[in-house]
């Protein structure tokens, strides 16, 4: 067996699950979850019939490379939320499936074995990062949060000696469980470093459609070409994005998403996956086509969100410490004044008032000397508002019992 899947941590829903162990939920509650970030909001019905309609697609073998109307639509988009000039739809976007799929299979790809490389990436992060170091035959390095930087990770605080190491930097802008986005000043500062140390980076946006401010969160390649970055021989270098229809459009099972970057990285990524056997589906393309296209539902899914964060932050910051997140469908809250540690606040929560929220903990690492997770939990807000104002409520009431104990 690959001796590397010994290092590979329990997912957080299996650690989760292992924490509630033995304990009976109050049945004078309905239960609600918080704990996983799975878009509950309906599927655009026009995207089903996409499905529908192109079923007999399902005869036919796909092409690793997606289909040309595909690689279009993903390439369009691209150029008109970001600003971007054209892209060439043949070797600098490429459709996945799901950015989960691609991300991991990714480190396979940039990954030279056994040659003591480390992959970097930001505590707490989304643990696929992690798990696709390991399997890589390379070594995760936690950069923790800061949440005097709005949560970004203090680069700054690395030492040269790993810098020299780094082979593939994954981040995560709007940040998951965070909700923090990168400024320009902040690409900027990982450009020069990926320049000088020659890693690349992976950028996950998979969350870059669900905002709560006016103005939309900055991309990746956006930065690199405000940055003038474009305009060399080799646009985008050492620069990968990743994103995905399943927050945007509300098809998490549909696994659709795209990379976009470094066109010789691209080339290098299809050939893996041409081996690997990830090609979509047509008439997944054909639905994936169908919703690149369109941004009336996506601005519609925006403002459930917007008007169900505004419904309920304000609830949660009555007992613990939490602030509106830049983008996302997470709340980051702090539960210190509650005297119980995240774990315990989860368990408790869980067991009087059938609430599941996730320790956040689970979702980060002990890294140079702490775990900035810890006495965190995370609050996916993806059910419809009044099962999220009901969850609040009881979150309140929880909180003031123990106040009162």
């Amino acid at each position: 067996m690959n001796p590397h899947l010994d290092k590979l941590q329990s997912y957080p829903f299996e650690k989760l699950r292992q924490l509630f162990a033995g304990s009976t939920p109050n049945p004078a509650f309905k239960p609600i979850s918080l704990g996983m970030g799975e878009p509950k909001h309906p599927t655009p019905a026009f995207i089903r019939q996409a499905l529908i309609d192109n079923l007999d697609g399902l005869a036919n073998y796909p092409v690793t490379a997606g289909s040309e109307a595909l690689r279009n639509a993903i390439a369009s988009w691209l150029e008109r939320r970001y600003g971007l000039p054209t892209l060439d739809r043949a070797t600098q976007v490429l459709p996945v499936n799901g950015s989960r799929e691609a991300l991991f299979s990714f480190a396979q790809t940039v990954i030279a074995p056994d040659t003591g490389a480390l992959v970097m990436c930001p505590n707490p992060f989304y643990q696929i990062y992690e798990g696709a170091a390991f399997l890589a035959g390379a070594e995760p390095y936690f950069v923790n949060s800061d949440p005097a930087r709005n949560f970004s990770p203090d680069y700054d605080s690395v030492p040269e000696a790993v810098w020299q190491r780094v082979r593939l930097l994954f981040l995560c802008s709007p940040g998951n469980p965070t909700g923090a986005v990168l400024t320009l000043t902040d690409w900027e500062h990982l450009f020069a470093l990926s320049e000088r140390y020659n890693f690349i980076i992976a950028a996950d946006e998979c969350y870059s459609e669900i905002y709560h401010g006016d103005a939309p969160p900055l991309g990746a390649m956006q930065a690199a070409n405000l940055l003038g970055l474009t305009k060399e021989g080799e646009p985008y270098a050492r620069l990968v994005v990743f994103s995905s229809l399943s927050k945007r459009s509300n098809v998490p099972g549909m696994r659709s998403g795209f990379v976009a970057g470094d066109a010789q990285v691209l080339k290098k990524f299809l050939l893996y996956r041409t081996y690997h056997g990830s090609a979509m589906g047509p008439h997944v393309q054909a639905a994936s086509v169908a919703a690149w296209a369109d941004e009336t539902h996506v601005e519609e899914n925006r403002a459930q969100y917007r008007a169900k964060f505004a419904a309920i932050t304000p609830l949660i910051q009555e007992v613990l410490d939490v602030q509106m997140p830049d983008a996302g469908f997470y709340l980051w809250a702090d539960v210190t004044r509650s005297g119980l540690s995240d774990t315990e606040f989860a368990r408790r929560l869980h067991a009087e008032y059938n609430v599941t929220v996730l320790p956040g903990s689970y979702l980060a690492r002990d890294a140079h000397g702490s775990n900035p997770g810890r006495n965190r939990i995370r609050m996916a807000l993806v059910a419809e508002t009044e099962e999220g104002l009901e969850a609040a409520r009881r979150i309140v009431q929880f909180c003031h019992q123990l106040k009162s104990q």
